[in-house]
């Protein structure tokens, strides 16, 4: 066994090689991607933590519904070299034995199969005598080398052709060619291929001032966009890469590979199986990606060869998956979330780790807490009797809001999934409407001059002090809605730049409504105000809907996000807060009649006659509520 050290670097001739152990070479080179797109708001870290957590626990119960059995498959292709049938109900060991000296060949080559082993001009790196499962070997000793160098790249490769890297491990002293008779073992030779560079979407966005025209994308932008249209398919490249080999010896069963090892497992023909070999480029950062054109005919690439355990490659393995479900969910293809999938890995590299198993523990709490905020908003409207004291013009209002961020997601580039959650989200809000008027087919007067619909105040919301209440409070806030909506339209057609008219009304409405959107919750408080009650609140609803609140302020300044997105969060637990003081200053009024048409006076009565019954007294009949005519000569 050769000392733990004794790996030396073999390279082509002519290269400038650092052997170096550490963190991989960090090259941001910022190259435009492409045209202006239309300004969006950003989501913070904490809503991206937040929607990585919810989608892990969706993908483990759709895993956990679709997992495959566990009882072995025979399979018909297992052979041996004379041809015979392989029994696949052995457990099968690794080929390569602990400690066992390997050498290590890299190429570079346009070609997606390697064949061109005698030509040494796509030899990138070579080591000899690697230890498998060395753990402390290396010039810092913890089993990792490294090396950095330029890759020549063609013409063709510069105009969105495509590079591969092929790795090989071979036992010592053996050669990967399969043409070298004596030197060559199937049984000994792992391989493994990856296209290097990337092909990303850029999008083209014609956009300009609306009022002078002008724009601040560059001539070539705009032309290219009118030559090729709004997207165009870039070759990226990015300068860093890990090479890891698994080191495990579990034994396993030909076909009860649990997911997702299975995809990472071969078998050779004995039966036994290959070590894995794992090309990691996970903590690429999407922003470190550079375009490849003429002025790039020389890239820098960075390698670094590691061991890593089984546990830390069912992390990238699951992460890869996560990939292939996005995929297969409409979420989009490669490339789509890459500022979702960064935000992610910074969260992970810059937070305390403490902080951030918090996080994902909490970010599951508040996934449920929406959840139950959702089906009990939806349980107090389908329950509902009694419109008083609720604010029916909020529940309008509600369907327009949602319906200018359909038709603003649906204006701008975003995935399938969100524009769904979106739809039904406009649905729901439009269902509260046939429970707080009454909807009636009126082809004769239609409603807006083209929908055959008539809407109808129901009695309790007319009969009571409510109706006037909200009109009063939507007129008040009208005074001061009217002017801010004038203001930031003009804000907006001024400084910013828009496809056309139809978006700038689309964004407007939408960048309006996200500042504030919140001054929609007062008429409700005003309506509480003046009835001197909140019994007709949804408040478990409510109280879900804070708890999250809450919790995002609580993060808020904990990890990084927009300023804005913390004002936002502050400024609905302003509104929350007002909401409990006025539960704490309006008691509970028993002669107040519910949606059930029961008042609490009826029920304590009832509550009294309860205990007299089991007591021998005779119970007496519960008198009906008093009318408004009644009360009035009380």
């Amino acid at each position: 066994m050769a000392d733990n050290t004794a790996a030396q670097p073999a390279i082509g001739a002519g290269r400038d090689v650092a052997l170096t152990n550490g963190s991989e070479v960090a090259e941001n080179q910022n190259g435009q991607a492409g045209g202006r797109q239309q300004a969006q708001p950003q989501q913070s870290t904490w809503q991206m933590i937040k929607g990585i957590a919810f989608r892990i626990f969706v993908f483990y119960m759709i895993m956990s519904f679709f997992r495959k059995s566990s009882a072995p498959s025979e399979d018909p292709a297992a052979t041996t070299e004379d041809g015979k049938s392989v029994a696949t109900s052995k457990m099968a060991i690794n080929l390569f034995e602990k400690g066992m000296l390997m050498d290590l060949r890299i190429y570079i080559s346009e070609q997606d199969r390697f064949t061109q082993f005698n030509d040494s001009s796509h030899l990138f790196w070579e080591l000899t005598d690697l230890e498998y499962g060395d753990w402390v070997g290396g010039p810092n000793g913890d089993g990792s080398y490294t090396v950095s160098d330029f890759v020549d790249i063609s013409e063709e490769t510069m105009n969105n052709g495509s590079l591969y890297i092929h790795i090989y491990f071979t036992k010592s002293g053996y050669s990967p060619d399969p043409k070298q008779k004596g030197k060559y073992a199937k049984r000994y030779t792992v391989s493994m291929s990856k296209r290097l560079n990337r092909f990303k979407k850029r999008h083209f966005t014609k956009t300009k001032n609306l009022l002078t025209g002008a724009t601040e994308a560059s001539l070539e932008d705009i032309k290219r966009a009118e030559e090729e249209g709004p997207t165009q398919i870039i070759s990226h490249w990015h300068p860093n890469l890990t090479i890891n080999i698994v080191d495990d010896h579990t034994p396993w069963r030909r076909g009860s590979v649990p997911q997702p090892l299975d995809e990472l497992v071969t078998f050779h023909v004995s039966g036994d199986y290959y070590p894995i070999v794992y090309i990691n480029d996970y903590w690429n950062l999407n922003s470190d990606y550079m375009p490849i054109n003429e002025t790039t005919p020389r890239l820098p690439l960075s390698l670094t060869y590691t061991p890593i355990s089984l546990f830390k490659l069912q992390f990238y393995a699951a992460q890869s998956m996560r990939n292939q479900w996005s995929m297969i969910l409409g979420e989009g293809g490669e490339g789509d979330d890459d500022d979702e999938q960064d935000s992610l890995k910074r969260a992970m590299l810059e937070t305390n780790p403490y902080l951030l198993a918090l996080t994902f523990v909490v970010s599951i709490v508040h996934s449920v807490f929406e959840f139950l905020a959702f089906k009990n908003d939806i349980q107090f409207w389908n329950n509902r009797k009694s419109l008083e004291g609720l604010s029916v013009r909020s529940v309008f209002f509600g369907v327009f809001q949602s319906l200018i961020v359909l038709l603003y997601i649906m204006d701008n580039e975003t995935n399938f999934v969100v524009k769904v959650s979106v739809f039904i989200g406009l649905l729901i809000e439009a269902w509260k409407i046939t429970k707080v008027v009454n909807v009636k087919i009126d082809t004769v007067n239609p409603y807006l001059g083209f929908i055959p619909i008539r809407f109808e105040d129901k009695s309790s919301y007319t009969e009571s002090s409510t109706k006037k209440y909200d009109m009063m409070a939507f007129k008040y806030l009208s005074w001061l809605l009217f002017p801010l909506l004038a203001i930031y339209s003009v804000y907006s057609i001024i400084y910013q730049e828009h496809k056309g008219w139809y978006s700038f009304v689309l964004n407007m409405l939408y960048g309006f409504l996200l500042t504030f959107g919140f001054i929609m919750m007062t008429p409700q408080l005003f309506i509480n105000y003046k009835l001197k009650s909140v019994a007709h609140l949804p408040w478990r609803m409510l109280t879900y809907k804070a708890l999250n609140t809450f919790i995002d302020d609580i993060f808020a300044f904990v990890i990084r996000m927009p300023m804005l997105y913390r004002i936002g969060c502050l400024r609905d637990d302003v509104i929350f807060v007002i909401y409990l003081y006025q539960r704490y200053i309006y008691p509970v009024d028993l002669k107040r009649v519910n949606e059930f048409g029961t008042t609490g006076e009826m029920h304590i009565e009832a509550d009294s006659q309860t205990a007299a019954a089991t007591d021998g007294a005779e119970p007496q009949a519960i008198a009906p509520p008093k009318s408004k005519e009644e009360k009035k000569k009380d």
